[in-house]
């Protein structure tokens, strides 16, 4: 079979959620299918690092697709004509879109709907191309994925798809997150913390994933307990970033909160496993693939009893009301004082990675 893959979020140094979900998803799918020939559809130059297996073409396709009309010029003419002068069978799309005009059986990963529900937080540039754009992408897809049954039931209401369209295709976990000896989690602290325990939060620093309340509840943490604790936070600064910046300047224990910026793969692994606890309060999610980073760590959660993040966590992580900010600190306080409480969750395996074959929550999630 000849299938087409959509990787142009395939960017060298500049993985993050798209990139790493295509990353490991068509890695897989390449070397577990070398009888198949998969075609990859570049928007800029490649990295050889991509390029998996010999089973695999890479073809770059002009316009570099990053805004509006870009998408429209790449996925509705330059894709349509490069699948049809490939003979391909199959085009899969992993970044919620896809084509409308080819007429190649074509399979759509859609991770949210985060565009239609809270327009207001995407970039202007997009907004108005998302909000048109897909829910005809769901509709024209053949098959549509999706990360967790919240967000297969959410389109299936909110775009008018039958569920039976949709499929739930859960997360896996990259094999660099494990869990870290003490030893290690100390030069960790050294190199990152100022030598002290911290608690760490993972993703693009936006106001949808809650980080100002996030900081406001760690400064009433620290004003109730004068825990020595740092709170690193790491990923880029997103746009409407202003808010976040406001609140790290008015908490009084700003000297104890330092954003850490994009970080390497390695980096992101030690410094989930050698926090005192993950915090992931997002507001709306698709699915919170730190959570999952974090229990393979053995690293507890904290996390927003909203969205999907209940699914996902399951009984495997403190779930707390992410719009007050008194139980996000209660819940920071919980995870740092009572070692009884995290021990009980390690001991039962909910949170534990330290079993090859996956314990509890994690087998549910792992990849094939």
């Amino acid at each position: 079979m000849k299938i087409a893959i959509n990787t142009r979020f395939l960017l060298p140094g500049q993985l993050e959620g798209f990139g790493w979900y295509t990353h490991e998803i068509v890695r897989r799918m390449v070397l577990a299918h070398p009888e198949d020939a998969f075609i990859f559809l570049f928007d800029r130059p490649f990295d050889e690092r991509f390029v998996y297996a010999e089973n695999v073409t890479p073809i770059v396709l002009a316009p570099r697709a990053r805004f509006a009309p870009q998408f429209l010029a790449w996925f509705e003419w330059a894709v349509p004509r490069a699948l049809k002068k490939h003979g391909v069978e199959v085009f899969f799309s992993p970044d919620s879109m896809c084509s409308l005009s080819t007429k190649v059986p074509t399979v759509m990963t859609c991770h949210d709907l985060v565009p239609l529900h809270f327009p207001e937080q995407v970039p202007l540039l997009h907004r108005h191309f998302l909000l048109h754009f897909l829910p005809k992408f769901l509709h024209c897809a053949d098959r549509v994925l999706t990360v967790s049954e919240y967000v297969r039931k959410d389109i299936a209401q909110t775009c008018g798809i039958a569920l039976e369209k949709i499929s739930t295709v859960y997360n896996g976990c990259r094999e660099v997150f494990r869990p870290l000896n003490e030893p290690d989690k100390q030069t960790v602290r050294v190199k990152f913390a100022e030598g002290k325990p911290y608690f760490f939060y993972a993703g693009a620093i936006h106001p949808r994933k809650n980080i100002p309340r996030l900081i406001r509840a760690f400064d009433l943490f620290k004003t109730k307990t004068s825990a020595p604790m740092k709170l690193l936070l790491a990923g880029r600064f997103a746009w409407q970033t202003g808010e976040v910046r406001s609140a790290y300047e008015q908490a009084a224990h700003r000297a104890d909160i330092h954003f850490l910026g994009y970080v390497s793969e390695e980096d992101l692994s030690l410094l989930t496993a050698s926090a005192t606890a993950l915090t992931y309060l997002s507001l709306s999610e698709g699915f919170g693939l730190p959570i999952l980073e974090a229990m393979n760590c053995d690293t507890p959660v904290l996390a927003a009893n909203a969205s999907c993040l209940p699914e996902i966590a399951g009984d495997a992580a403190l779930l707390v009301d992410p719009l007050s900010e008194t139980a996000i600190a209660d819940g920071l306080e919980k995870l740092w004082s009572d070692g009884a409480f995290v021990q009980n969750w390690l001991k039962k395996g909910v949170c534990g990675g330290s079993n090859s074959a996956g314990t509890g929550r994690q087998r549910r999630f792992m990849m094939p």
